[in-house]
């Protein structure tokens, strides 16, 4: 038979229509190249009978992760890989893996076989019986399940599952879980909501549902990483932070200012370090040394801004020294209009402590908002 003859006895033949898979299985990635091999096959060998796909949502990792996905889902439908160009962040990457499948379950882990893969099959059955919306796979339900953990990573845990509990009362024994699986339709209704910056997804899903969701959790055993190296840094416990008082306003207060004022705080520090050195040290005068500390202290806000708040946009290249001038520029007009309006509600009458945070406020609104659109801009 011709080819063209080939061609057209399948254009001919009847359409096979095939369902939706029941379970799709979400894994954010960032330099995960020799991991996710291992995971494809060993969820093929764990979910075989089960109509499943695994969505490989990779931020665009040097190593060239994306690549490996796309070549085994060359011979297997169900692996799929979406690569993201300027964007990073976990939850942004969760969120976009699981609004883009039809499964009526799905479900997020970690590339880095750290999570127990097995228990995805308890976890499905759980949703399946109907009384539960969510199934959370937790490292603290049994003493020493958390062995995978290093101590510094486990008192961090800890002390995060306590703010969560305490600050937002999430009854979870470990709302920073990384591991869950839920109803999708449930999770649509959530995600307009949810944010895409930060890094725990579940604690989003939680707190945002207040108390809404029927919540099962399973223990299991958290591994030692096989390969690369762990994603947790200092921004982690920023963004965290940043996330919980954002759920304590209702998400009156977003998620991106909130970083961005704490990066402020910070900028307060180095400008009183860099104003004593300059004056015991250097023996500048003082409109000299507090110039000087007024300067560096938005060069570290920018440079901090740059690699937390708008990670997703950072600016690299001659668009970083463009962008630092511009951020020098609006900061600048920021403390103009900061004292002018402390001063002009002073002179009213205000009290002086009143007038001041009146004109922090104001000050860091405008940095804000003038630094979105013209420093970190979107191209």
């Amino acid at each position: 038979m011709s080819g063209e003859t080939k061609a057209s006895a399948a254009l001919s033949a009847p359409d096979i229509v095939r369902p939706a898979p029941e379970l799709a299985i979400v894994v954010p990635t960032f330099q995960e190249r020799e991991n996710v091999p291992h995971l494809i096959e060993r969820l093929r060998r764990l979910l075989s009978g089960l109509e499943w796909e695994i969505i490989v949502v990779d931020d665009d990792s040097p190593d060239g992760t994306a690549a490996v996905v796309r070549a085994i889902g060359q011979t297997d439908q169900r692996v799929r890989c979406l690569r993201r160009i300027g964007r990073r962040g976990l939850a942004g990457a969760c969120l976009e893996g699981m609004l883009a499948t039809q499964a009526r379950y799905v479900a997020v882990m970690d590339a880095d076989l750290q999570h127990d893969e097995t228990l995805l099959v308890s976890m499905l059955d759980r949703l399946r019986q109907g009384d539960a919306d969510l199934v959370v796979a937790s490292r603290f339900l049994d003493a020493g399940a958390a062995a995978g953990l290093n101590h510094w990573r486990a008192q961090l845990s800890h002390l995060a599952n306590w703010i969560a509990r305490t600050a937002l009362a999430i009854k979870l024994s470990d709302p920073m879980s990384g591991f869950f699986m839920m109803r999708r339709q449930v999770f649509e209704e959530l995600a307009p909501s949810l944010s895409s910056d930060g890094f725990k997804i579940l604690f989003d899903i939680v707190a945002t549902a207040r108390g809404r969701l029927r919540i099962a959790e399973l223990p299991f055993v958290f591994r030692e990483r096989a390969h690369g190296e762990s994603k947790l840094d200092a921004r982690i416990a920023v963004d965290y932070v940043a996330l919980v008082v954002s759920k304590l306003t209702s998400d009156v207060v977003s998620f991106r200012f909130l970083l961005f004022c704490l990066v402020g705080l910070t900028g307060v520090g180095i400008h009183m370090a860099i104003l004593q050195l300059a004056l015991g040290f250097g023996g500048a005068r003082f409109a000299v040394a507090q110039t000087i500390a007024t300067v560096g202290a938005i060069c570290w806000n920018f440079v901090l801004n740059n690699m937390v708040t708008y990670r997703d946009q950072r600016l690299s290249g001659w668009p970083f020294v463009s962008g630092l001038l511009r951020f020098q520029i609006v900061c600048g007009i920021g403390a103009i209009s900061n004292v002018g309006i402390a001063s002009l509600m002073y002179g009213q009458g205000a009290q002086w402590w009143l007038a001041g945070l009146t004109g922090a406020v104001m000050g860091a609104v405008w940095n804000y908002m003038v630094s979105a659109v013209w420093v970190w801009r979107r191209h």
